[in-house]
């Protein structure tokens, strides 16, 4: 399965999430591509958005290779090979610093005027625009399951079987609209995957 683009994308997500329209859903977007689609989604099953953040830790030499992920409470999730790909406990904990500071930041900026929406209690949906090792979606859900939500859901267009088997456990229900054997990267199912902008994101927030 080919998306247009992440508009696309978020359109058929939210057809396979209508059974929670009008519920008031929370639906959270992992920063940055994933904010657009949240919004759509949101306006299409009556919700709200927000944002959830969490980084990946990105293994030496290779950031675009995630090693395990941490949420804004410090909380740290590392995968099956940080050590192979060089992550010594030196190296995981000064990532987790740049990380956190990035989250810090982050939140200034995106969220200046209000607190984040409150999960507890609600449907939550957590989107991104496609997993590859899941880190950053199980730091999400594993900060959000503190919040105590209702119901805690995880809402992607793609990803890899094994990477669904992981992330899993971790929320009440996985809504994933393709899982293809042949999984090299999230952009390759999109025929239109530019980079979403901070500031983007932040036009985005604001106008809701």
């Amino acid at each position: 399965m080919i998306f247009r683009d992440r508009e696309d994308a978020a359109r058929r997500l939210a057809e396979a999430l209508a059974q929670y329209r009008g519920q008031n859903p929370l639906v959270l977007a992992i920063p940055r591509g994933a904010v657009p689609m949240a919004k759509i989604i949101a306006e299409a099953l009556g919700g709200e958005v927000d944002v959830v953040l969490v980084r990946k830790l990105r293994a030496p030499g290779n950031p675009e290779f995630a090693i395990g992920s941490v949420d804004e409470t410090g909380w740290t999730y590392l995968g099956d090979y940080p050590a192979q790909a060089g992550g010594s406990s030196e190296y995981i904990e000064a990532e987790k610093e740049a990380q956190l500071k990035v989250m810090r930041e982050r939140r200034a900026s995106y969220t200046p005027i209000r607190p984040p929406h409150d999960p507890a209690g609600r449907i939550v949906i957590v989107v991104d625009d496609g997993l590859a090792t899941g880190s950053t979606m199980i730091a999400a859900l594993h900060a959000l399951r503190a919040k105590s939500p209702k119901k805690l859901i995880c809402a992607v267009p793609v990803a890899p079987p094994d990477t669904l088997a992981k992330v899993k456990p971790y929320a009440d229900e996985m809504v994933c609209l393709s899982a293809p054997p042949m999984f090299y990267a999230v952009g390759q199912f999109y025929a239109s995957f530019p980079q979403v902008s901070d500031e983007e994101v932040i036009r985005l927030l604001a106008s809701v």
